[in-house]
């Protein structure tokens, strides 16, 4: 018996600022009555009317005291973003979806409670930080970094149960639901006010040490340019070439550093803790959103405030996920008469959408005209997950069924999930060459089909793990063992992940060095390779 009271939540109403005006495409005023009637039946709760298709949580009946105390406790406590930050990722993602900006997310592919501590936190800013950077310097583009953390405890699973040894025991479904030791499998209702408070102390630290200085490029134990020696890497010609892009990058951040750029008071820094401290520059900060998969639907529900809004086609109130910046629908959650859906298409913030081979062009569609009624610029992130044998298939078509319609959406290629392979001894790991396989063809379907890849989705992670075979480092199947810890699928470990970095770099080196032979812009007319260089 599965008990969800129908707790409403505490709308909260905190004075705000103007959100910034988003670009949308031209909608008839028919249409927008038509869409203002469909919205005027959605409210946080109006997904209970719906099948939920996925992560239905069985607790125990005497649980239900708990559960409701639970939500109720949810529902009182304060957002853990706000507004602010919420329209400032809008605004970032409409420069993504426009081709002005690369969109870089990553992080663990559950989070466990444990990670919330200083060590682990710092390793996966750092990585993503590090990535950006040489994405920037190969790619002359702006980078929006989104995280994988602070709410990401929700574990997908296709079965309620599994069998160990004989003995058939619950799934473990994320931290946020139950434990991952057998004698923890019972669901416990607690563990989603833990996940708030897991989730309030990541974000407070985060936001602490990038109101510190800790992403400022000087700052030694962010960047450590000086220290990437590429012990790790085997192949002498990648290393060369690494070490390659780290020396201009030095020598640029020296340039700066003598001219005084490096802390021009013009170009104040936007993040909210450092906005009225115009000593900080964008060398030494920057924006960091966090984001999860929208699993649980009454952990949301409770987090979903209702906050005023400035834009012309919204509703008079506009009803954000307070948990998160950015919210993502996954490949089993997507059912366009699904109660997932039914709870996305109301809310203000990005949300992405993952797409497989198991979706038809015309439901990509359908789907978009539920979840953007308004056609807005970059409200809208198509996260694709094909695996590499499939993604010639079936890419082209989505691209192509989205390119006939006014949604104006953001590409994410995430080259993870449809390339996972379990070994002979029955470990689950993923191949580096065919996670980039994946990356790069969908590169170059984007650029055959007149679109654009506008960013990339991994899971990773900062630490020293043997979870993919393959990379600079040239893991073997033997060398999983060593430190295989993810407690759901395999991630890129740390020199992985950089080794994808400079692999996108690469790519949009030789794509600015092709535009200037050719003299003109590339793929669908609005060029490869900005040159527009902001962090």
């Amino acid at each position: 018996m599965q008990f969800e009271p129908a707790h409403k939540n505490i709308p909260d109403t905190p004075t705000r600022s103007r959100s910034p005006k988003l670009p949308s495409h031209s909608i008839s005023s028919t249409s927008i009555n038509a869409i203002g009637d469909s919205l005027s039946t959605w409210s946080p709760d109006s997904w209970r009317e719906k099948e939920v298709h996925h992560q239905i949580v069985q607790y125990e009946e005497k649980d239900a005291p708990v559960l409701e105390s639970v939500l109720g406790k949810l529902g009182r406590l304060p957002p853990l973003v706000t507004d602010g930050e919420v329209w400032k990722l809008r605004q970032q993602l409409a420069e993504v979806a426009q081709g002005q900006r690369f969109l870089l997310q990553g992080g663990d592919c559950a989070e466990i409670f444990d990670y919330c501590e200083k060590t682990q936190i710092e390793s996966k800013l750092k990585v993503l930080l590090q990535m950006s950077l040489i994405i920037i310097w190969g790619g002359r583009t702006a980078i929006t970094r989104i995280a994988r953390m602070a709410g990401q405890y929700a574990k997908p699973r296709s079965s309620p149960n599994e069998t160990i040894n004989g003995n058939t025991f619950p799934s473990f479904r994320g931290d946020n639901v139950n434990g991952i030791g057998l004698d923890q499998r019972t669901p416990n209702p607690s563990r989603l006010l833990d996940a708030y408070f897991h989730s309030a102390a990541t974000m407070n630290y985060v936001r602490g040490l990038l109101g510190s200085g800790f992403a400022d490029l000087h700052h030694p134990d962010a960047w450590n340019l000086d220290q990437w020696k590429f012990k790790h890497v085997q192949n002498p010609a990648i290393k060369e070439d690494y070490q390659r892009v780290v020396n201009r990058l030095e020598d640029a951040l020296d340039f700066m550093r003598v001219i005084g750029a490096d802390r021009d008071s013009t170009s104040a820094s936007t993040n909210p803790a450092l906005a009225n401290d115009a000593s900080f520059s964008p060398t030494q900060t920057v924006d960091f959103f966090i984001s999860h998969e929208g699993l649980l639907l009454p952990y949301e529900t409770t987090l979903t405030r209702s906050l005023p809004s400035s834009s012309p086609l919204a509703a008079q109130h506009t009803h954000y996920n307070a948990s998160t910046h950015f919210l993502w629908l996954g490949d089993r959650t997507r059912n366009l008469s699904g109660a997932h859906v039914e709870y996305f298409r109301g809310i203000a913030n990005p949300i992405g959408v993952k797409i497989s081979s198991t979706m038809k062009p015309e439901e990509l569609v359908e789907l978009l005209n539920v979840l953007d009624p308004f056609n807005e610029v970059g409200k809208v992130t198509l996260i694709s997950r094909y695996g590499c044998k499939k993604v010639g298939q079936f890419l082209p078509g989505h691209i192509q069924a989205v390119k006939g319609t006014a949604h104006k959406v953001v590409w994410c290629c995430d080259p993870m999930h449809g390339n996972t392979v379990t070994t002979a001894q029955g470990v689950k790991t993923r191949r580096f060459e065919d996670i980039v396989e994946e990356l790069m063809t969908t590169f170059q379907i984007h650029a055959s089909n007149g679109s654009r890849l506008n960013g990339v989705h991994f899971e990773l992670t900062g630490d020293a793990v043997t979870e993919t075979v393959g990379g600079s480092m040239e893991l073997t199947e033997e060398d999983l063992a060593r430190n295989y810890t993810s407690f759901c699928d395999p991630r890129l470990n740390y020199e992985q992940s950089l080794d994808i970095a400079f692999l996108i770099a690469k790519y949009y080196e030789g794509i600015s060095k092709k535009r200037k032979l050719d003299g003109g812009e590339l793929g669908n007319g609005r060029g490869d390779g900005q040159r527009n260089v902001r962090t």
